[in-house]
């Protein structure tokens, strides 16, 4: 193994230990952004991030509606950066989400809502960026350092910075012990062999990732990593969404990858897996299933929502070695910056 790809293997397994350690980072902050939402419950939340970040938002989408029941809507920054629209945000939560708190729209974003009357909140993992300064209640990821430019831990701490929240939200003692349960899982989790899924993607030039409820962001980010890790074209879908046009597509040579939720949802994919086995598509699958796809294990399921963050933390450990295959560089993707500032 190179230099760069010793660290960027070193650094998505400071996973686990970071999400110990975010646990007392964040209970002050969750329960003072919990009090403010329970004395006044906002009708709508918007979200707004980009990147993994936005991938992580769309996990908390589900999570929001799904425990929750209040819908969550995906902001778009351009509205507050170019076309300088203020929404009508008064006594709704804005939820921002970043790594570096340093891109402007996000920043001009959470002012321009603050302003309109929303409560801004932040999710970041630098507590001295602009975001965390212009937010009016801040969340830290807790992650420390992140060398490489595609994130692999600030994601998962993102994505359990969001369980905590909903869990302290709803009340929900079973989540809350699937996420202390989460950094020994997400250990786990990070020593399954997936290699058996290598050969099936050194070659090719494009390929789709499918998954349902809580593991549709999880196939968003797995696309997103390939895009920049590997030079590998990748398009994600919900299982159901693919079924509308996009299964025209599938062929010997355009591979599907699954991910199955442990929910309710991953019935669904299980049949749509042996259905695209049956047409000949070559199916990497993440989940239980009878069918020709290639078993990629996971861990005996737990908690849906969790169990989902553990399926990714298990993708960054084959991630290493599919970029070693396919001669690219994980710490240093071509054409990108860790911190890309958008107006």
């Amino acid at each position: 193994m190179s230099g760069l790809a010793a660290v960027a293997s070193a650094e998505f397994r400071e996973a686990p230990a970071t999400v110990r350690r975010q646990s007392k980072a964040l209970m002050r902050p969750v329960a003072e952004l919990v009090a403010h939402l329970r004395q006044k419950t906002p009708n709508v939340i918007v979200s707004c991030a980009r990147g993994s970040s936005a991938n992580a938002a769309a996990f908390g989408k589900h999570l929001i509606e799904r425990h929750l029941g209040i819908p969550v809507a995906a902001g778009a920054p351009s509205i507050a950066t170019i076309y300088r629209k203020q929404l009508r945000l008064g006594g709704q939560l804005f939820l921002a989400i970043s790594q570096s708190g340093r891109s402007d729209d996000l920043v001009e974003s959470a002012l321009m809502a603050k302003a309109a009357g929303a409560l801004a909140a932040a999710i970041v993992n630098d507590l001295d960026s602009p975001l965390a300064a212009a937010s009016d209640i801040v969340l830290p990821m807790a992650a420390g350092q992140e060398s490489g430019i595609a994130a692999t831990k600030t994601f998962v701490a993102t994505l359990s910075a969001l369980l905590r929240l909903v869990a302290a939200w709803a009340d929900d003692n079973v989540l809350s012990a699937a996420i202390d349960h989460l950094p020994d899982r997400l250990s786990s989790a990070t020593e399954l062999d997936w290699s058996a899924g290598l050969p099936a993607l050194t070659g090719v030039s494009s390929l789709v990732t499918l998954g349902r409820g809580p593991t549709s962001a999880i196939a968003s980010e797995v696309a997103l990593k390939l895009k920049e890790g590997c030079d590998l074209h990748a398009e994600a879908f919900s299982g159901a969404e693919f079924l509308h046009g996009p299964i025209a597509l599938v062929s010997p040579r355009y591979p599907v990858m699954i991910f199955l939720p442990t929910d309710a949802a991953g019935i669904g994919l299980q049949e749509l897996a042996a259905n695209l086995c049956r047409k000949g598509a070559v199916v990497l699958r993440a989940g239980p299933g009878r069918d020709a796809s290639i078993a990629l294990p996971v861990l005996p399921a737990e908690h849906p929502d969790a169990d989902a963050v553990c399926l990714i933390q298990s993708f960054y450990g084959f991630l290493g070695p599919l970029a070693a295959r396919r001669g690219t560089d994980l710490l240093a993707p071509r054409h990108l910056r860790k911190i890309t500032r958008t107006k």
